[in-house]
């Protein structure tokens, strides 16, 4: 499918597309892969790494402007949505700013999108837009919803939209481990030594989002099934000797991370790798072909950071930590 197809991703320069643009230009070799970014600076710094490759595209836009968008979208195949205001704090603190990112953007991805005849258009998502306690989550939320709508507003230009979401990417840019490295004194600060989080690498949701291209019909959001962490035991794994401070939640931080919710499980299904949350719109969540060969989960499932059957150990994030000190926090 994203073989020798053009394929353009918003926010391209971040952490998702540092990892996303070497993968797919590997493993599909796509006629054309254009990032869509707002910022100049990155956009150069990440020129300069495939300036041999003329498969590589670079294109200065916002998806807050409708016009730019529509104009990018111009002979695109296929989209990753990975623009976003994503910072809890900052989010909190900027509520005007992120919902015209997050969710004015998403509505003007969705409209370009179809007049611009794109086939395909894969959204990320986080933890957080599932039963949101932060501003950043509950516009996610709305982005998510949009998204899946879509499927419908696009009438007979047969845009698919789909969405993949996942929890704390280790080692991104902004993330606890890069955070914990960069603690010199000997105390890592800790919000609560209660919390858990989700633990997924960049390469597996590259995966993720190659796998929602091959498979969904429309509407669906993809969650990978991932270990979980305490946050004191990623603190062990990076300073066994520092001493841990408790801190306080930070606003707008959750306690444990949800991907799905109670109220979700009624159109969620599981598969060997992820689960699959089906929209409740037009029947949907009953269609054969979106269900495939799902297995309906129990009435009160939810999946969250604490209630998780897999567990990451000390050892092995210390091993991952090891193999990976050189890109920590760098992209």
């Amino acid at each position: 499918m994203l073989k020798n197809s053009t394929i353009l991703i918003t926010g391209g320069t971040g952490s998702f597309g540092n990892t996303f643009i070497p993968m797919t230009l590997k493993k599909y070799d796509p006629k054309k892969l254009v990032i869509l970014s707002r910022d100049e600076m990155k956009q150069w710094e990440m020129a300069k790494l495939f300036k041999d490759d003329d498969r590589v595209r670079f294109f200065i836009g916002d998806v807050r402007d409708k016009d730019r968008l529509h104009r990018a979208l111009n002979g695109v195949d296929y989209v990753v949505h990975a623009a976003a205001t994503k910072i809890v704090p900052i989010a909190e603190y900027n509520p005007f700013e992120c919902v015209k990112t997050n969710a004015i953007g998403a509505m003007n991805l969705i409209d370009a999108a179809i007049d611009q005849k794109v086939k395909g258009v894969v959204a990320l998502s986080t933890d957080k837009a599932s039963s949101p306690a932060n501003l950043y989550g509950a516009t996610k939320l709305v982005s998510d919803k949009l998204f899946i709508a879509g499927n419908a507003y696009s009438g007979i230009q047969n845009t698919k939209f789909g969405v993949v979401r996942y929890g704390n990417v280790m080692g991104s840019r902004g993330s606890v481990i890069p955070f914990f490295l960069s603690q010199k004194d000997n105390k890592l600060p800790i919000t609560d030594d209660r919390m858990t989080r989700f633990m997924i690498t960049l390469e597996e949701g590259v995966k993720l989002v190659w796998h929602a291209f091959e498979n969904m019909v429309g509407g669906e959001i993809y969650v990978k099934k991932i270990p979980s962490m305490k946050v004191t035991d990623i603190a062990l794994a990076i300073n066994d000797k520092a001493n841990q401070e408790i801190i306080g939640i930070r606003p707008g931080e959750k306690l444990h991370e949800q991907m799905i919710s109670p109220e979700d499980a009624a159109c969620t299904y599981e598969y060997a790798d992820y689960y699959k949350i089906l929209p409740a719109i037009h029947e949907w969540n009953h269609d054969p072909k979106r269900i495939s060969d799902g297995k309906l989960v129990e009435p009160n499932f939810s999946y969250c950071s604490d209630n998780n059957k897999d567990w990451m150990s000390v050892e092995s994030l210390g091993e991952w930590i090891k193999l990976n000190k050189d890109k920590i926090g760098k992209i």
